[in-house]
């Protein structure tokens, strides 16, 4: 088992990134190790209730969005800091992503 105060944030490399922009790439690391590495969608009865029905609705858009952001972000199509809305986009994701986190348990 990996230690749990480490996050390696696989979005970023080792140059310089300002905090924001850091916390952004933090909290969606944290959603992406949670599906991909502890298998969150594979572990929880999401059909148990009609809020846990729309968590898994909500975590799909969220890791689809990430998934498709990150990329278009290394094809240098998006730009955090330079792409007209893109960091009011990126707050309200994250704020999307912050009032869903009870569900991101295994």
């Amino acid at each position: 088992m990996k230690p749990a105060n480490i996050l390696k944030i696989q979005t970023l490399d080792k140059g310089w990134s300002d905090k924001d922009n850091i916390m952004l790439n933090a909290c969606f690391q944290l959603l992406t190790d949670c599906i991909e590495n502890e298998k969150l969608l594979k572990m929880t009865d999401w059909n148990q209730d009609k809020n846990f029905k729309q968590a898994k609705k909500e975590i799909d858009k969220l890791y689809k969005w990430w998934k498709k952001r990150i990329k278009y972000e290394n094809n240098g199509k998006v730009d955090p800091v330079w792409t007209v809305n893109q960091h009011d986009k990126d707050t309200e994701m994250l704020i999307r992503l912050v009032k869903i986190r009870k569900y991101l348990w295994t």
